[in-house]
């Protein structure tokens, strides 16, 4: 991670801000990865715009490599990343690609295969355990990693009293929205709460969405030894009226008329 910034914002106006850079990023292509940034901007908000991950000391990990674009917008806004690198977004050699890789700034672990990063996590924090490191362990997650095994394999390890996890956050963007379709018509999850209780895990689940109820439930993490694990709830398109139905939700393209409105629409939220 660079950069030692620990500023909060106004966590609302930083959602939409998130938001219009990522429009602008997937504008460059016509096409990307546009849904992932409208439904995390509130936790990416939040986690970087709220005083939660502090960069240089805390560990965050982003489990799929495609909401990486999340990351770099809210970097953008919060003085981790100069702007202007946004306008190179998933160009031919660019450093900001459009799914994440080992070359991937402000970011510990970023994960291709989906289901490894909260096991790179957990590794995180049992190090820092082990070394008497003061420091906090974020990953970030998608709700369709919950179908994979490791997952769950690695929700049981970290339970475990032994291993002292208490420092170690799962955010969950529950979107119900993967590649092959809504989640639930692939392969249900639900009831994910209570999955997560029965492994062991304190679990909250929050309006996405909504930036109070977000800090409050990531606030919490200091206050108990288990690990803690947020299900944010929210919509694929981070209830923008402008988007149409019937647009793929997973991978947007992004034409001139659309590209128009929803900038408006967010500009006019910045006003």
């Amino acid at each position: 991670m660079v950069g030692q910034q620990h500023a909060t914002y106004d966590l609302r106006r930083l959602a939409a801000q998130i938001r219009l850079s990522a429009t602008r990023m997937v504008a460059i292509q016509g096409f990307g990865y546009l849904g992932q940034a409208l439904s995390s901007a509130e936790i990416f908000g939040v986690l970087f715009g709220g005083g939660l991950v502090r960069p240089g000391r805390d560990r965050f990990v982003l489990a799929p490599g495609h909401y990486v674009i999340a990351l770099y917008a809210v970097a953008a806004a919060v003085g981790l990343l100069e702007p202007r690198e946004l306008e190179s977004y998933g160009k031919d050699g660019a450093l900001l690609e459009a799914i994440g890789t080992e070359r991937t700034p402000l970011v510990d672990l970023v994960c291709g295969s989906l289901g490894q990063g909260l096991s790179g996590a957990i590794g995180f924090a049992l190090a820092a355990h082990l070394a008497g490191e003061e420091r906090d362990i974020y990953a970030f997650l998608s709700d369709g990693e919950m179908q994979e095994g490791q997952t769950w394999e690695a929700a049981m390890f970290a339970a475990h009293n032994c291993h002292r996890m208490g420092r170690l956050v799962v955010v969950v963007d529950a979107n119900s929205s993967q590649v092959d379709g809504p989640v639930p018509s692939v392969l249900p999850i639900e009831p994910l709460a209570d999955k997560w209780r029965a492994f062991g895990w304190r679990a909250l689940e929050v309006d996405g969405h909504d930036v109070d109820a977000l800090s409050a439930a990531l606030a919490s993490r200091s206050d108990h030894s288990q690990p803690l694990v947020v299900i944010a709830r929210t919509e694929i398109f981070g209830r923008m009226k402008s988007m149409p139905a019937g647009v793929d939700g997973h991978f947007i393209k992004l034409d001139p008329a659309l590209e128009r409105a929803l900038i408006a629409e967010l500009e006019a939220a910045l006003a």
